[in-house]
């Protein structure tokens, strides 16, 4: 069988960095083929050459058949190649519809946009996935989950023979995923090739049939899916063993540090939960479930609206951050890039952009402090970088999460609220955070850790709450944390009476 794309002994180079060399890549007819590997492997950079967006310095790139050279996306758009990548190219003023059908409306003989088959087209496009929305409402009404398979559509609706997806379930729930899968399915057995980017392990092995791993921009190997498993793959990419999936839960003394008392604010309502010292706490729910809402609000982000926020036994108004950093609480937000980082300021910046008192003298900043604080984050969290002074954009996703850790880590946190503190980032990483994430509770800060990877939140958790449609519908300890039971109340299954009924150590 003729592979739809072929790419041949592959390699690009930028400044001090050799991103792959003579890498081998080919995607067949009907095909899921998993790209993995730690970032900083090479998997973006290949990526971007499939899609246009890179030329290869050497190397052979072959499109059914014929040698190409792809001058840019809408190239390798017009040969059929359509990639959807993590960071989402949309625009968010044009409505639904407008954003799906992109440089693609349906026109009539006077060269008229029929507006209404757009319309019709994207609300069945949109129900692949299970989303009932408005394609006439402007798309930043809708959260980022909803905007991911928003761009995933436009792909799809493209009719593309090569479809590239990086990252694609990383900012949506456990239902949307089953259903981008299911759809995903459909489209193989259509006969289009699919390369699917992804970190997350239990997906490549539920979708893919053939997974290649690169590491250090060379290519490991090849492997069918149904001949290999996890810990092989893992090895394959990380060139070592991981000792464990999650570090031993070893938290210090438990106190009630955080106390939430029917607390109400967009998105959540009548939320009662404790957080104690020296645990994780695992916030779990569905996409829109609240729960990065209720994060939101007791940060100050997005005010509360009534309820009470007790720290240590005192009741505390938070209506900004800069109040909830005086009590001692971090945030770290499910968007590092959008929320969390200066993408375009240096590492060094970054990580002392939350203390900047603590490393001022009378009036300036103090370089050498600066300079210490940046180097200490960089051996104790494991930081890959060309030095303090490099801008956090050139720094891999897994390093960009790490600088943000140090950024709040660098105030020592009593409270963590971390959203989503894994996604994009590869297996390795994800081990350190982890780590990370068990080694502060160890120390006696409360972290809240808030994941739409229910194996992740039962692995890290020392008690689990559920949360459904702005609610608190459950809280479990760890031994009755199991998958059945969270996933139950999340999905309402069953009724959140039921649920408070057969709860353990309500928060």
């Amino acid at each position: 069988m003729e592979p739809l794309v072929w790419a041949k002994k592959i390699t690009k180079a930028f400044p001090g960095t050799l991103a792959l060399s003579e890498v081998d890549f080919e995607l067949l007819p009907g095909e899921i083929h998993a790209l993995v590997g730690e970032n900083g492997a090479g998997k973006s950079t290949l990526m971007h050459i499939l899609a246009g967006v890179y030329q290869a310095d050497r190397g052979e790139l072959i499109v059914e058949g014929r040698p190409v050279t792809l001058r840019d996306p809408n190239h390798a758009q017009q040969l059929g190649i359509s990639t959807v990548f993590q960071e989402l190219a949309l625009s968010t003023n044009m409505n639904v519809a407008e954003n799906v059908f992109t440089n693609s409306q349906p026109v009539n003989g006077r060269g008229m946009i029929r507006f209404e088959e757009m319309y019709r087209a994207t609300e069945e496009a949109l129900k692949i996935f299970g989303l009932e929305i408005n394609p006439r409402a402007p798309l930043r009404r809708y959260s980022v989950a909803v905007q991911q398979i928003v761009e995933i559509a436009r792909a799809i609706q493209r009719r593309a023979k090569v479809l590239i997806l990086d990252e694609p379930t990383s900012a949506i729930g456990e239902r949307e995923t089953e259903q981008l899968m299911k759809a995903l399915r459909m489209l193989r057995d259509q006969g289009v090739g699919i390369i699917y980017v992804s970190h997350k392990l239990d997906e490549v092995f539920a979708l893919a049939d053939r997974i290649t791993v690169l590491k250090d921009g060379q290519r490991v190997g090849t492997v069918p899916t149904a001949e290999t498993n996890q810990e092989a793959v893992v090895r394959m990419m990380v060139g070592r063993e991981l000792d464990q999936m999650f570090p031993p839960r070893d938290g210090g003394r438990e106190e009630t540090v955080l106390e939430i008392r029917n607390l109400s604010g967009p998105g959540y309502s009548n939320v009662s939960l404790n957080v104690t010292s020296g645990k994780v706490l695992g916030l779990f729910g569905l996409t829109g479930a609240g729960r990065t809402e209720l994060a939101r609000g007791v940060f100050g982000i997005e005010p509360c609206t009534s309820g009470e926020i007790i720290i240590r036994g005192r009741p505390v108004r938070i209506t900004a951050p800069r109040q909830a950093m005086k009590e001692g609480l971090a945030y770290i937000p499910e968007d590092r890039k959008e929320d969390g980082l200066f993408l375009e300021m240096s590492l060094q910046d970054n990580v002392a952009a939350a203390c900047l008192k603590a490393l001022s003298g009378l009036i300036f900043l103090i370089p050498s402090r600066l300079d210490n604080l940046a180097r200490e984050a960089i051996r104790k969290l494991r930081i890959k970088s060309k030095g303090t002074g490099q801008n956090v954009s050139g720094l891999s996703g897994g390093n960009q999460q790490k600088v943000l850790f140090a950024k709040w880590l660098a105030r020592n946190p009593k409270i963590l609220i971390a959203d989503e503190p894994t996604r994009g980032v590869d297996v390795g990483a994800k081990a350190e955070i982890h780590s990370l994430l068990r080694e502060l509770a160890n120390q006696g800060a409360a972290v809240v850790m808030i994941s739409s990877e229910l194996p992740e939140v039962l692995g890290m958790s020392d008690r689990v709450a559920v949360m459904r449609e702005g609610r608190l519908v459950a809280t479990f300890d760890c031994e009755a944390a199991t998958e059945e039971n969270v996933a139950t109340c999340a999905l309402g299954a069953i009724s959140a009476e039921a649920a408070s009924a057969g709860e353990i150590n309500n928060g």
